[in-house]
């Protein structure tokens, strides 16, 4: 693997702070990487942000297939030359936006649930952890790497401060587990805080009893968008259009108390409640 900075160098380009690109430099740590996530000879390996391919190479290493995407269409030429370089030939590059990928096609392409892989930019980390829980049939697992505040909210569990909206919807159909801390050194340009993985599993849903879910996640975002509010002033306060009186019903109808607030509830009450405030409105 030639360094980030003397390709750049070569080809006369810079990081683009824009797009949020900070290239993996050091290929034992892709390696690391790679190995701790276990990848087997049976997985298509989705990658968010191949960059110049230092997580690329070890990836199709290992897998039976990488789709490797990268938005920026200058890398491209310098990804392919270094995939050469390293005798890969089971890779495909798109240079396209991550978040316009239809996951499903992929996945029906690749004949099996898909594997995502990426060094996340941190302005569109949020939009692409959504984007795979709205597609989640498709993907078994993904292993992403996030600024290290970041992945300690999305690994947070209910009661405290870091337990967010996309965190209670993550907790609602997947299971977390921190992989590796990466040091800011370890990338060009070095970013100012330090970087984690954090592989996201997919698993069977688990046994809630029947609700809609697009009503679940509009709920969660209701009250999360006043977290500092109690439960029932932040439904009351959000576009679900709620009068206090539907409000206290329906949190004391799921037995929750309406002076909690929303980062103390479980996935299971989020769902009690979808379920109460569904039942009172019919």
């Amino acid at each position: 693997m030639t360094s980030p900075r003397s390709l750049l160098t070569a080809h006369r380009l810079r990081a683009r702070r824009q797009l949020g690109q900070n290239f993996l430099s050091q290929p034992s740590v892709a390696e690391m990487i790679v190995a701790r996530a276990g990848v087997s000879p049976e997985e298509m390996v989705l990658e968010i942000g191949a960059g110049l391919g230092a997580l690329t190479i070890p990836l199709a290493r290992a897998a039976r297939g990488v789709t490797a995407i990268e938005r920026d269409r200058d890398l491209v030429p310098l990804l392919q030359a270094e995939l050469l370089a390293a005798g890969i030939q089971n890779v495909t590059i798109l240079a396209t936006d991550a978040l316009a990928l239809d996951l499903s096609e992929l996945a029906r392409a690749a004949g099996r649930p898909l594997t995502v892989f990426g060094n996340l930019p941190y302005n569109i980390s949020s939009q692409i952890v959504v984007q795979l829980i709205a597609s989640r049939r498709h993907i078994g697992r993904a292993v992403l790497m996030f600024q290290k505040e970041l992945a300690q909210r999305l690994s947070a569990g209910p009661g405290g401060r870091d337990y967010g909206r996309i965190t209670a919807m993550l907790t609602y159909c997947a299971s977390v587990r921190h992989l590796a801390a990466v040091d800011a050194h370890n990338f060009f340009p070095p970013p100012k805080v330090d970087a984690a993985v954090l592989e996201i599993s997919f698993a069977a849903p688990r046994p809630y009893p029947p609700h809609d879910e697009a009503r679940l996640f509009r709920l969660i975002t209701a009250a999360f968008g006043k977290r500092r509010k109690t439960l029932k002033n932040a439904l009351c306060a959000s576009g679900l259009h709620l009068p206090p009186a539907a409000a206290t019903a329906g949190l004391a109808r799921a037995g929750i108390d309406p002076k909690r607030r929303a980062e103390t509830l479980s996935p299971e009450e989020f769902v009690a409640l979808e379920i109460s405030l569904h039942e009172m409105a019919e």
